[in-house]
């Protein structure tokens, strides 16, 4: 398998899995799975859930070979948190 490489400038990227997350993924996934990773295409909206970023976006690849992941922690504002935080706490 080749790099994959980047089809839309980070900007754009950003812009299209937020907002296919929001209005097409989200309703379908929040409700029991806070904390999970959600992995999503962003030319598809074709999207994975996984416990980990590693599950979720090899789940992703299996479907669609030549994805564009953008990948959000349901419930949460970031994928990853640097620093030190209270256990539980979503921000």
């Amino acid at each position: 398998m080749g790099v994959r490489q980047p089809r839309y400038s980070k900007e754009e990227f950003a812009r299209r899995g937020q907002t296919i997350y929001e209005q097409r993924v989200r309703p379908q996934v929040e409700e029991g799975n806070s904390g999970r990773i959600v992995a999503i295409d962003v030319e598809t909206g074709e999207f994975e859930v996984g416990d980990d970023t590693l599950t979720a976006s090899d789940q992703l690849f299996a479907r669609c070979p030549d994805a564009q992941p953008w990948l959000v922690r349901i419930g949460y504002q970031a994928v990853h948190r640097f620093g030190h935080s209270h256990a539980g706490s979503a921000t």
